[in-house]
């Protein structure tokens, strides 16, 4: 049986988008993520679909956690509308108390850059999903895929297909296995949940149920790592070493 992806990284945009399905698939994904007792690991920010899925599992009683770089801190960004949560909810309900879930399950952690705040969303994550979202969503997406294809974690990328969103990038994938570029078994690295077949009702459509589901009947044996990165540069000197000796 598939063991449970317990903390989840949500990659999304921090834009509301064009339909209202977006806004919904993004509100369901966070009360299930909440409701299935699971830990959000997001990029920190409170705008856009970003903001309702981190809102949704705070209010849901779930634990949060937003890594945010210095620079966005610095500059009022998305680090200091996150921690403004947190005063707004003292401000409207009094300074929290002990047992207040929503002052409890929000975590800010800030970083020195981009590349770090990647790195510490993908090694708090057992899995990772992409809601629609621009240039950073696509970034980090492809990312943690190529992570899993290369083998420095075997974790699963599961995508939201609201409206089709993701339907290029999918044919991107299979462009790339038809010409020589990715392995035909590292297709199944990315997996699509594409809702019902008539887009009409995807605004209803219990995405994060359907999201969650996906992840945990990853198969880890689904991706097949292109390098042992147990091995070190370290490790070659010490068996070059040992066989010189012998």
């Amino acid at each position: 049986m598939p063991s449970v992806k317990r903390s989840i990284a949500v990659y999304c945009g921090s834009s509301l988008g064009a339909h209202d399905a977006f806004y919904k698939a993004a509100l369901s994904l966070g009360h299930a993520i909440a409701a299935g007792k699971r830990a959000l690991v997001y990029g920190g920010g409170s705008n856009g679909i970003m903001g309702v899925v981190s809102n949704a599992v705070s209010h849901g009683g779930g634990k949060v956690t937003g890594i945010v770089p210095y620079a966005m801190v610095a500059a009022g960004g998305e680090g200091e509308k996150v921690a403004s949560k947190v005063a707004n909810h003292v401000k409207l309900n009094g300074a929290p108390r002990e047992g207040d879930v929503f002052a409890e399950q929000i975590q800010t952690i800030v970083v020195d850059s981009m590349h770090e705040r990647k790195v510490e969303m993908a090694r708090r994550a057992d899995g990772f999903i992409g809601l629609p979202g621009g240039f950073g969503t696509f970034e980090e997406v492809l990312e943690v895929t190529t992570w899993t294809q290369l083998g420095i974690h075997n974790k699963p990328v599961v995508l939201a297909n609201v409206l089709g969103y993701w339907e290029p990038l999918r044919q991107l994938i299979r462009t790339g296995v038809k010409q020589g570029y990715i392995r035909p078994d590292n297709e199944r690295v990315v997996v699509f949940v594409d809702g019902p077949a008539d887009y009409n009702n995807h605004e209803d459509y219990d995405w994060g149920q359907a999201l969650l589901d996906a992840l945990d009947d990853w198969d880890e044996t689904q991706a097949e790592p292109l390098f042992d990165w147990s091995k070190s540069l370290g490790q070659r000197v010490t068996d070059e070493a040992k066989l010189t000796v012998t």
